[in-house]
Order: C-alpha cells, then sequence, then structure tokens
C-alpha cells in the first residue's frame, strides 16, 4: 500500500488540576535560600541556583527526578501520572524549569493534570522559522482508521474514569475496511493493534483481553483533521473510492508522531522522540 504522511493536528493545551498531595522538592531558584534541616542528607534534587552535580564533573543545575522527567519527555511518547507517579511528582513540582527547558529545544509542553498526562510538541509560531525538534513516523491506513476508532469509542463515554474494549469490538468496527483475503486482512489489524500498545501507548493491558484507551487518544488528531478522514473513510468502506481515494485524499497512511501535536512532521506522534 502506498504510504504519505498526514499532519498530525496541534494539540490543545491540557486541563488544570490539582498537583500531587506530596511533590518532590522543587528546584525551582526560588527555593535556593529555603534554610535546610541541619540533619538532612545529601540528595540528588539539588536546588536549581547552585546545584550540586550528580557525578564528578557534572555541569548541570537541575535535580535528578526534574532530568529524568525532561529526558522521558523527549523520548516519548508521553509523561504518564498514573503509571510514572515519582516523574509525575517531579514534572508537577518544576512544571516551570521544564517549560524553560524544552523551550531551549523550541518545543512546548502540553500539560493535563486531569487526567495525568503530559508531553512535548514543536512550538508554534510565526515570530521565527521553528526548526524541527521530533522524528517522523508513517502510520498505515489501518493504523489510522484504529485509532479514529480508538477516539470514537473513548468520546462516546463522556464522564468515564476508564474506558475498557476488547480487541474484538475494535477489529469488528474496522472490518468494513477489508479488502482482499481475511488473513492477510488480520495480520494488518494486529500490526495496528501493536502500534497502538507498544509505540504509541494508547491502548493499556486492563484484564483478560481487556484493554483501556489512553485520554492521550483525544490529542493525537484536532477536529478538522478528524472530520475530513471520517469523510474519506467513510467514502472508503461504502465503496465510492478505491485506493486512489487513499492515496490522493489523505485517507492512507496516516498521522505523524511529532510529539502530539504540531502540525507535523511525523505522523501521530508517539509522541516525542527528538531526532
Amino acid at each position: 500500500m502506498t504510504k504519505e504522511t498526514t499532519s498530525i493536528a496541534e494539540a490543545h493545551a491540557g486541563t488544570d488540576g490539582s498537583a500531587p498531595s506530596t511533590p518532590e522538592r522543587s528546584d525551582s531558584p526560588e527555593h535556593a535560600d529555603a534554610p535546610e534541616h541541619a540533619d538532612a542528607p545529601e540528595h540528588a534534587d539539588a536546588p536549581e541556583s547552585g546545584g550540586r552535580g550528580l557525578w564528578t564533573g557534572d555541569t548541570g543545575v537541575l535535580g535528578e527526578r526534574t532530568r529524568r522527567v525532561l529526558l522521558e519527555l523527549l523520548k516519548g511518547p508521553y509523561v504518564s501520572g498514573a503509571q510514572s507517579p515519582q516523574l509525575w511528582s517531579a514534572l508537577v513540582a518544576d512544571e516551570g524549569l521544564v517549560r524553560s527547558r524544552l523551550h531551549e529545544l523550541f518545543l512546548e509542553l502540553v500539560i493535563d493534570k486531569v487526567d495525568e498526562f503530559a508531553f512535548t510538541r514543536k512550538v508554534l509560531t510565526e515570530e521565527i522559522d521553528v526548526p524541527a525538534a521530533v522524528r517522523s513516523e508513517r502510520l498505515t491506513f489501518i493504523d489510522t482508521a484504529m485509532l479514529l476508532v480508538l477516539r470514537q469509542l473513548l468520546l462516546a463515554a463522556p464522564g468515564e474514569k476508564r474506558v475498557i474494549v476488547d480487541r474484538e469490538e475494535v477489529y469488528e468496527r474496522l472490518e468494513i475496511y477489508r479488502r482482499g483475503d481475511e488473513s492477510t486482512f488480520l495480520r494488518n489489524l494486529n500490526a495496528a493493534w501493536t502500534r497502538m500498545s507498544s509505540r504509541l501507548r494508547v491502548l493499556h493491558k486492563a484484564g483478560e483481553g481487556r484493554y483501556e484507551i489512553s485520554p492521550m487518544v483525544r490529542f493525537l488528531v484536532d477536529e478538522d483533521r478528524v472530520r475530513e478522514l471520517t469523510e474519506v473513510y467513510r467514502r472508503i468502506a461504502a465503496g465510492e473510492g478505491g485506493t486512489e481515494d487513499r492515496r490522493d485524499e489523505g485517507g492512507g497512511d496516516t498521522v505523524t508522531e511529532d510529539n502530539l501535536g504540531e502540525d507535523a512532521e511525523t505522523t501521530t506522534e508517539e509522541t516525542g522522540g527528538a531526532e
């Protein structure tokens, strides 16, 4: 099948929420002069101002956990409070510092404190020519169709703390796009499912044959792009378009992974990953 890159839509800023009740100590400059307990041991989370190195010759000034969360954001696809509570605490405590360091790499921090996840995207501005800081990856036609189905299932359950689905349910919804023999189609579905769970990490195992859809799904494609893709896929499912439609209309090989946002030079962003 012909592959072509379709930009991933700009992700929108997350909603505000309360920080964890026991955040890690902040690396912010405002804490640099705070007195320490006389018996307090030396530890890695040194303050931004005059910080101690983590190893001999270390010239960095950020604390260890703040560095680790910054690294995870750069590696992508995202940092989750549910999956990495210590990193999430460090991010919430030192959000300003992390945001500043990312700006130095032409990246923006997108953080949702309600669902507790954060990722990076290319800075969007017309003031300067912003260089690409993340790698690109193409998604196949069926990858994109599966992504849209997962997004639809997530949005169809507003207010639900967790949206759980099984593989067969998702596969059944994609059956309308089957062309050719069943074994080849099933192989493509399995490959797409693996990409959703392992690479994009928008599916998490929640029991035997059951998977939770990550709220990150809704940030992968913006509303305008969803409408465009949905119309293309509708026509293909109805038999109104063939391979040419998939290639020329953007129905095939879609989204990029520019850290989940931007106008993407990647495909759905594994949310991230420095080049």
